[in-house]
């Protein structure tokens, strides 16, 4: 990407210059010459073909009329007055040829010279606003540059050899449980009551559970299928429609609610309900392990709750955080990311965006936003 201060710096210069131009004419001035360049073309455009030669009167006296008129109603101090007077001048004639248009449109262009100061006035503005939204994006994408790199900084400096069995076992012990605990709710329970638990899921957002489909919700709640487990109602999604008539009531309303959500009941599992590693900060923890125990109280026995405490106690210990810092830098650290911070790439490239930055910071805050 070009240097984003120095393509500021740039666009603030040629803006000034551009709107120096204008106010050494006076914009006013300028705009008001602006209209009658404007009018005068559109007349020598529209007249060309109808006033020229001796074949229509009619349109020959307006176009001088208009002509006419559009000079004396010019302002004394208009700048390029003369320019227009002396066009008026010359096509005041008997008869006109398009010689003379070609002639009054030459005569024109040190006036479309001028009045296309506004033009550049207008564009250098333009440039100077894109100038400083580019700036800005800059500035938004060092930012986030900054914080990876600062975070490499952060776990490069990292103990890689820190006790994180500490962490990590109450944490797999917890996981574990949960996960063989669901797998049993989803392969023994009714559907409805495991998708009845699901939902009710929703209220916590640190649960990230997919919503049941409402049609499947309501298929399992409604009929005597639904009392089935879940591998249960799969394997009747897969049956034929004569077998499948001997199991449920409605084959048809099975089809259109189960077969069509087959991906989603053999996908639903307990990984919205686990931990992970590496853990969550100490302060995300506790709202963590709360969200979960209202959920876990609809299918997991004691066993796994306590798991579940023993994970929320994790959270009080003293060398939490440098503990899971350790965890970081060994999960997520690759060995290019390793050679760099040791090599001091990390840190030059750090020190290379900060300048960045500040000269950004500088150009905006030197230049106007106008």
């Amino acid at each position: 990407m070009a240097d984003a201060a120095a393509t500021l710096h740039a666009a603030a210069e040629e803006r000034d210059r551009a709107r120096e131009r204008v106010e050494t004419v006076g914009e006013e001035r300028l705009r008001a010459c602006q209209r009658v360049y404007r009018e005068l073309r559109d007349l020598l455009d529209r007249y060309e073909d109808t006033a020229t030669g001796s074949g229509n009167f009619k349109a020959f006296t307006e176009f001088q009329g208009a002509v006419a008129t559009l000079t004396e109603e010019m302002d004394e101090d208009l700048p390029e007055r003369e320019t227009f007077e002396a066009i008026d001048d010359s096509l005041q004639k008997r008869r006109l040829s398009e010689s003379d248009f070609e002639s009054a449109r030459s005569r024109l262009d040190p006036v479309a010279d001028l009045v296309g100061r506004l033009d550049e006035w207008e564009q250098a503005r333009e440039d100077y606003a894109d100038a400083r939204r580019t700036a800005r994006r800059r500035l938004d994408e060092i930012a986030e540059r900054v914080d990876e790199l600062e975070r490499l900084q952060r776990l490069g400096e990292a103990d890689l050899d820190a006790p994180v069995d500490a962490l990590q076992d109450p944490i797999a012990a917890y996981d574990d449980a949960v996960r063989e605990s669901f797998r049993e709710f989803r392969s023994e329970a009714p559907a409805r009551e495991v998708l009845a638990a699901v939902e009710r899921a929703e209220a916590f957002p640190m649960v990230a559970f997919q919503s049941p489909p409402t049609e499947l919700l309501t298929y399992v709640r409604e009929h005597e299928a639904g009392t089935e487990p879940i591998p249960r109602l799969l394997e009747y999604a897969d049956y034929s429609a004569s077998k499948l008539d001997h199991y449920v009531d409605d084959t048809a309303a099975l089809q259109r609610a189960v077969a069509t959500r087959r991906t989603y009941l053999r996908n639903l599992d307990a990984e919205p309900l686990t931990v992970g590693w590496p853990p969550p900060p100490a302060d995300h923890l506790p709202w963590l392990v709360r969200e979960y125990r209202s959920v876990l109280a609809g299918f997991a026995d004691d066993a796994v709750v306590t798991r579940l405490r023993d994970v929320r106690a994790l959270a009080d210990r003293e060398d939490y955080a440098t503990l899971r810092e350790s965890a970081l830098a060994r999960e997520e650290l690759s060995a290019a990311e390793r050679d760099r911070l040791e090599d001091g790439a990390v840190a030059r490239e750090l020190d290379s965006l900060r300048a960045d930055r500040e000269a950004i910071e500088s150009a905006l805050d030197e230049h106007d936003p106008l």
